[in-house]
């Protein structure tokens, strides 16, 4: 398999990513755009783990930490994202400026 075509699908699929962190409003929708990145970054780093074949087999384990991290970075997000929901009773990040807590109940910023 020709190199070419797998680093193309990878960039392709980080600017759909970067494109969904910049363009999106769901905070949903944003951790999915970073896990596109995220998987954009592993499909480089196994295509060219396979290109060079060093002995250690660096990218792969590499990959594995990515994939380790990306979990944790989707636990870690969503359960944000479920506070902020049951807190502000919205997800769209542009309402979210403030640290202050939201008052559902008198409708006021405290």
């Amino acid at each position: 398999m020709h190199l070419v075509y797998p680093v193309v699908i990878s960039a392709l699929l980080f600017s759909v990513g970067v494109y969904g962190v910049l363009a999106r409003r769901n905070a949903i929708l944003v951790l999915m755009s970073v896990e596109l990145m995220l998987n954009a970054v592993n499909l480089n780093l196994i295509v060219f783990d396979m290109r060079w074949a060093d002995r250690l087999h660096g990218g792969q384990v590499l990959t594995l930490f990515v994939i380790v991290l990306a979990a944790a970075e989707v636990g870690l997000g969503l359960a944000l994202v479920l506070l902020i929901y049951r807190n502000r009773q919205t997800v769209d990040v542009d309402r979210l400026r403030t640290l202050r807590e939201y008052d559902a109940e008198e409708g006021v910023r405290q």
